[in-house]
């Protein structure tokens, strides 16, 4: 079986400031012992970057270095594979965002959910019910 997480609990997990600090950093830290694979998107990745170093949106921000450190501690684990866009995404995409209206803030969640519905991952751990627009996933919320 394999499973994903949204960029808000990497975020949450880095944020110390959040009163989700704990929580998702307990999630996170339970995946090293996690027999089940743990697909990490680009796309995830690279905006927990733009946010954990962004001024106006952590009190205290990461600097570019901790925020790739705390990266290359989470995809170096043994069960966690990256994942990104191969041959076919632009129809899978379409697909999965058939009858629902993608724009805005909804696009990035959209390419998240496209991406893990064209590498067969269904469980989506996020805080984010967005992501329960897209009836292919099974949206857990890793901090209850």
């Amino acid at each position: 079986m394999s499973y994903s997480a949204d960029a808000n609990v990497l975020l949450y997990a880095s944020d110390e400031s959040s009163p989700h600090h704990a929580a998702a950093l307990r999630f996170l830290e339970s995946r090293i012992d996690d027999p089940d694979l743990f697909c990490v998107c680009w796309t995830t990745l690279m905006t927990y970057v733009r946010i954990a170093t962004h001024p106006r949106i952590f009190s205290r921000p990461l600097t570019p270095d901790e925020a790739l450190k705390n990266l290359a501690t989470l995809v170096h684990l043994p069960r966690v594979r990256l994942l990104s866009e191969e041959d076919g995404f632009f129809d899978v995409y379409r697909d999965a965002t058939s009858g629902i209206a993608v724009r805005g803030n909804l696009v990035p969640d959209a390419h998240l959910a496209a991406l893990l519905r064209q590498h067969g991952v269904g469980i989506l751990y996020t805080t984010d019910t967005d992501f329960r627009r897209f009836r292919f996933l099974d949206v857990r919320d890793p901090l209850r």
